[in-house]
């Protein structure tokens, strides 16, 4: 049976990947922070936007291009970046970097990957994008862009939501910490995954390989607080300002939900804004992103590009969050449910059941182009 007939839906994927790993991947995988209202909160705010559907219109065939920052995508969608994909399933980020070269569209590789740069920009092709936290030494900085530039990564985020270490309650009680310790827990929870298991001694443990050369060995490791808490920074305008002044290419901040958060990171040397709220591993309290977004439409105009993630399960909702005023949307972990189950098959396929829905929703909805959606929308709750 092919996973197209098997595993048709996003859930699917969930569910298969649940039993292929460790209980501790799940739960670093799967978690938000606090009680998870905040994730919560942003899957059932999608769920109450409603795109009235338009007929008579002898819409066959729907046109899911967009154009980003001067460049054209074939899919209004690309990776959004996940740390520490390689604990996932092995070897994650070049597997991830393949297939969004193969498809055309972007894959952000994170400062915490379990891959470098070096390693993945072979893989990425003209797809490749890099997500920043930001170090507080701007040597440090500069040297963690140089080498991303250099690997071809043409793109950089600035990720701006994790001023400090989150406390995710499901990761300390899966004992997870980062670098990770072969505690007779969790070698017992990877022995009743063989599959992940015999992968992963394959390939090695996972580390975070990018930030090794700068690591302080001192510390010991914890469910966050791994190398890139040690080395970072809560950056602020002036530290916008001077990584704006040394990355020529464009650059993206990531993880406002605020419009006038927005309008001052534009104003700072931003080409676009990253609307996010980290999938809820950061801060619980947050509003729904999906609720922000027209705010921050309208406070940027419509010239200055909008990105969304945070809670996305399906083509219908990346529809959604294009009504609500995105221009592009980030999968994170839709696409990991992927990996996690199947390896490269797995996250291969869940990429076509976006494309799949997309397809068919767009064109049920009569909507021939993705800049339509926003005439569509007849309900949101804010």
């Amino acid at each position: 049976m092919t996973l197209e007939l098997s595993h048709p839906a996003i859930e699917d994927l969930k569910r298969s990947a649940r039993r292929r790993v460790p209980h501790f991947v799940w739960e670093y995988l799967d978690s938000a922070v606090g009680r998870e209202t905040g994730r919560a909160f942003a899957e059932d705010a999608l769920d109450q936007i409603r795109l009235m559907p338009h007929m008579l219109r002898g819409i066959t065939d729907s046109d899911l291009t967009v154009n980003l920052m001067g460049r054209q995508y074939p899919l209004p969608f690309g990776f959004a970046p996940v740390g520490m994909s390689g604990l996932i399933w092995p070897d994650a980020e070049r597997i991830l970097a393949k297939i969004a070269a193969r498809e055309g569209i972007p894959y952000t590789l994170s400062t915490v990957a379990a891959a470098t740069p070096e390693e993945v920009g072979p893989k990425v092709g003209d797809q490749g994008w890099f997500q920043l936290y930001a170090p507080s030494d701007p040597e440090v900085r500069r040297d963690i862009c140089g080498r991303a530039r250099d690997a071809g990564f043409h793109t950089l985020v600035l990720t701006v939501d994790l001023a400090v270490a989150s406390r995710r309650e499901r990761l300390q009680r899966a004992r997870l910490t980062n670098p990770m310790r072969l505690t007779p827990r969790i070698v017992l929870d990877a022995a009743r995954r063989p599959a992940w298991a015999v992968a992963t001694l394959g390939k090695g443990i996972p580390k975070l390989k990018t930030l090794e050369r700068y690591a302080d060995t001192t510390r010991r490791g914890s469910a966050t607080a791994h190398i890139g808490y040690q080395i970072r920074t809560a950056p602020d305008l002036p530290y916008l300002r001077a990584l704006r002044e040394e990355w020529a290419g464009p650059l993206v901040v990531k993880g406002i939900i605020s419009a006038a958060d927005a309008e001052h990171a534009v104003r700072a040397g931003a080409d676009a804004i990253w609307v996010s709220n980290h999938g809820g591993r950061q801060f619980d309290g947050a509003p729904p992103p999906v609720h922000q977004l027209p705010q921050v439409r309208a406070a940027l105009g419509p010239d200055v590009p909008v990105i969304y993630d945070s809670g996305l399960r399906s083509g219908l909702d990346i529809m959604r969050a294009l009504a609500m005023g995105a221009d592009f949307c980030m999968v994170g972990r839709a696409v990991h449910y992927g990996l996690a189950a199947f390896g490269a098959r797995g996250a291969a396929h869940a990429v076509d059941i976006l494309r799949g829905q997309l397809v068919a929703d767009m064109g049920n909805a009569g909507c021939a182009r993705l800049s339509d959606l926003p005439d569509h929308r007849v309900l949101s709750v804010s």
